[in-house]
């Protein structure tokens, strides 16, 4: 059965990410569980699923991170401790953000690796982004995530 079209929201979302993560060279990018998913050095780092955010967070820090207003756990039987999904009211500012994408980025180089999934005889390979170079250098320019204005945001802090 074919894949059912993203929306428009998600096809913006997903671009934000791609903007946040351009500066890695590390990001891998695939779907999962009927979400798009950005891995980070082998690691799932952010997800997007129609127009909620996924982050991956420290687990320790579940109970505090389930208190807060527009998240929900990603499995509330406890399976999935540091899986979160960020409603659009979570990730509207840029601080909010910034916020969600620094803490998941934090968190990855303490996570544990993802198992490589097998690959289907008839699918495409995983693409992988490689970071834009800085004119003449070679260099990738140290961009952050709260540079570039995206149309995912109601307001700009």
């Amino acid at each position: 059965m074919p894949a059912r079209p993203l929306s428009d929201e998600t096809l913006h979302l997903i671009d934000a990410v791609r903007t946040a993560l351009a500066h890695r060279s590390d990001v891998d990018e695939r779907t999962m569980f009927g979400c798009y998913c950005f891995f980070v050095d082998g690691k799932l780092c952010i997800g997007i699923k129609r127009e909620d955010l996924l982050v991956r967070l420290p687990p320790e820090r579940h109970g505090a991170l389930q208190e807060m207003q527009n998240t929900r756990e990603l499995s509330p039987g406890g399976g999935m401790k540091g899986y979160f999904w960020v409603e659009p009211n979570g990730y509207a500012t840029r601080a909010q953000w910034t916020y969600w994408v620094d803490e998941a980025l934090a968190y990855n180089p303490f996570a544990k690796a993802t198992p490589p999934r097998k690959a289907k005889a008839n699918a495409p390979a995983a693409t992988k982004k490689a970071p834009a170079t800085k004119k003449g250098t070679g260099k990738v320019p140290a961009s952050t995530t709260a540079k570039k204005k995206h149309s995912i945001f109601e307001a700009d802090d």
